[in-house]
């Protein structure tokens, strides 16, 4: 499909993401009643009869399927699984893989018990206390699949998601705590998943225009994955780095085009030793802790992509090799038809300068 992308003109390209890179929908229904049959199964099964008071408070599907960006063929999801009276991220960390066996076992036999509307299996591990577990629902014949992560998580927000009224309050009190553990622990960015609400809110209310943009730039990393064959930067980079260039395109009266965001993206990609992007959705300056905390984050080497939802990580990572591969890809999509307009011009970027990365979305 690479040669099909880059064949065509500018003004092609939504018509290019609504023909190729949008799933089959009776999938995308049939999954989602599946993981409501999973989610049930694991809230009544797991720990029940344990001595200790653990148990799941609920389950959320994120990822591609909790944010309105899942991709045709294979798409990769989240089933984080949260878990109440916990005290602590740290105790999240110890008892992972306790967490992590307990659901595996009772997906397995899941797996015997129930029918599914789509084809179920649960992966193998031969790591002791891994981080998470695999599962694949799949339809042969539709030629669709979506991997699912299984990650067990301190539900930090429980209190927040049961009173509306202390919400300011409470993200201070929150982003305190894990700022000091992680600082504690040296484990910068290893509980993202507990913020996983903050992140479909993030993305939920988006236009779908946007969806289908980050729909493009997931299907340009897989071909770019299937390419060069290394590792490259973290695809959640990706997609907030268009998060980025939609913010910025929708400040400005003119027409808003995909070929121009794109090509805009494809540019930051290019020079991603400027980047240093952040929000301040739901941490900010104001707080005195969390505002130091962030100033020493945002001295840091770039690219620096903080997590709207979680201060502590940089979701641009720290492998620089695989920057530099990707943005040799990307100089070179630069100039592909797909950017020319009818009269061969090339679509213009978005005046992104180096001082203009680090501007702060309210």
């Amino acid at each position: 499909m690479e040669n099909d992308l880059c064949s065509m003109q500018a003004r092609e390209l939504d018509q290019f993401i609504c023909d190729h890179l949008f799933p089959d929908t009776t999938f995308l229904t049939e999954v989602r009643a599946d993981v409501d049959s999973i989610s049930a199964f694991l809230k009544e099964r797991c720990f029940q009869g344990a001595a200790h008071p653990v148990r799941i408070s609920r389950v959320v599907m994120g990822g591609s399927y909790g944010e309105h960006t899942a991709l045709k063929g294979k798409s990769e999801a989240k089933l984080v699984v949260f878990f109440n009276n916990l005290t602590s991220f740290e105790e999240q960390l110890k008892r992972r893989g306790e967490f992590v066996e307990e659901i595996r076992k009772h997906l397995c036999q899941l797996q015997d018990e129930k029918p599914f509307k789509v084809k179920f299996e649960v992966q193998s591990s031969e790591e002791p206390n891994s981080r998470s577990l695999i599962f694949k629902l799949s339809s042969p014949e539709r030629q669709q699949e979506v991997e699912f992560d299984v990650q067990p998580a301190y539900d930090a927000l429980y209190e927040l998601r049961n009173n509306k009224y202390a919400e300011p309050q409470f993200y201070n009190k929150i982003y305190t705590q894990l700022i000091h553990e992680c600082t504690t622990l040296e484990k910068d960015g290893e509980f993202s998943i507990c913020f996983t609400d903050l992140h479909q809110n993030f993305m939920r209310y988006r236009a779908p225009k946007l969806w289908n943009l980050i729909r493009l730039v997931k299907h340009w990393y897989q071909l770019c994955k299937e390419k060069l064959r290394e590792p490259l930067p973290p695809q959640y980079a990706l997609e907030l780095l268009t998060v980025y260039v939609w913010e910025h395109s929708n400040k400005h009266q003119e027409k808003v085009t995909t070929a121009k965001n794109f090509r805009t993206f494809l540019e930051l990609v290019a020079y991603y030793k400027n980047l240093r992007i952040y929000w301040t959705w739901y941490y900010d300056f104001r707080h005195q802790e969390v505002s130091a905390y962030l100033c020493r984050q945002l001295k840091k080497a770039r690219p620096l992509i903080l997590d709207p939802a979680d201060p502590t990580r940089n979701v641009a990572g720290s492998d620089l090799q695989a920057w530099d591969l990707l943005a040799k890809e990307a100089q070179t999509w630069m100039q592909s038809s797909c950017f020319r307009n009818c009269d061969m011009s090339f679509v213009p970027t978005w005046d992104l300068s180096p001082e203009k990365q680090e501007c702060v979305f309210q």
